[in-house]
């Protein structure tokens, strides 16, 4: 059994986190993740509104009856989504774990911190980290270059990123991107992370949501398959290598470079959504980390985290024979 900081903050039996994923972090797959030892999240934004996140939270109460969190990212809109309201219809249901991201988290952790909640906020700097330290969260989401979504502009590994937050770092952290396998969880627990966060490897379960073809496309595809688009825009991100991707990248690259409106059509959420939906690779843009490349096969989330357990555990009591005594003459 595997115990850390996060285990025993949580209540949970193996420290690992799915990550909110927008159309991904839905009820079966979060109280599947939840039920198998882990910690499953709901993704706030995946629902229209929050009466509907309410909805989404008593469904999931359904499933499982262990503990669960609901993320809240906080992204650049010109008509920002209702945040306060999910937040308090989560606080109100009893949630009392979350998960936050993006910009100014500040007011958010004020207010979940003032309800007697456990926040793990994601960044991509150890500055960022910092910060959001000084505002009270309980655990870092050290999210690596590796990683899905945005791993910001700074293009920094998880290997330095998480030897930094163990030197400089005064609460639990967890190491987030290109995780999926024993070997990546205890090299991660090597660094000094309580626990880590997987996205792409929980998108490629039995209890994902997401359309079959999907599933079977990430297991086909390599670490080359992922690609970075607005760059130029310094918002990148990183997402599956498909023709809809390329095209964007060809007109940020393009004499003059290009604004939002240029792609705005093509990166449009309605399209990456008709990607989990229809099973068309290439309808839209859609997340994935270069973690792709260790994924191979489309278990439950029990078999996932049963076979990530005992694979740490391997590892871990193989390392300890590295070390012997030094014979004296």
């Amino acid at each position: 059994m595997i115990v850390t900081p996060l285990t025993k903050l949580l209540g949970i039996r193996v420290p690992v986190v799915q990550g909110g994923m927008q159309w991904v972090g839905v009820p079966k797959l979060a109280a599947a993740v939840t039920e198998a030892g882990g910690l499953g999240i709901l993704t706030a934004l995946t629902q229209p509104s929050p009466e509907a996140l309410r909805t989404a939270i008593r469904e999931t109460r359904k499933l499982t009856s262990k503990p669960f969190g609901v993320n809240i990212t906080l992204l650049p809109s010109i008509n920002p989504p209702d945040y306060e309201g999910y937040a308090r219809v989560a606080v109100e249901e009893g949630v009392r774990i979350f998960e936050t991201a993006g910009n100014n988290p500040g007011p958010l952790i004020k207010f979940f911190k003032s309800n007697g909640c456990i926040v793990l906020h994601k960044c991509t700097t150890i500055r960022h980290a910092k910060s959001a330290e000084r505002h009270g969260v309980d655990v870092l989401s050290i999210d690596g270059f590796e990683c899905a979504g945005h791993p910001g502009e700074d293009d920094i590994g998880g290997l330095v990123l998480l030897a930094r937050a163990a030197k400089e770092l005064n609460i639990p952290f967890i190491a987030s991107g290109g995780i999926a396998d024993g070997r990546g969880f205890a090299a991660a627990l090597a660094l000094g992370a309580a626990g880590v966060n997987m996205g792409t490897r929980f998108m490629c379960t039995v209890e994902s949501p997401i359309h079959q073809n999907i599933k079977e496309k990430i297991v086909a595809s390599s670490e080359m398959d992922t690609i970075h688009i607005f760059r130029t825009l310094r918002n990148t991100a990183r997402v599956f290598k498909n023709k809809v991707a390329e095209e964007v990248v060809a007109i940020e690259r393009r004499h003059g470079g290009a604004k939002f409106e240029d792609v705005r059509e093509l990166v449009s959420g309605a399209r990456g959504r008709k990607v989990y939906e229809l099973g068309d690779p290439d309808h839209g843009i859609w997340s994935a980390g270069v973690v792709v490349g260790l994924i191979t096969d489309i278990p439950t989330c029990k078999e996932l985290l049963d076979r990530l357990e005992r694979e740490v555990e391997e590892i871990v009591g193989r390392m300890g024979g590295l070390i012997q005594s030094q014979s004296r003459l």
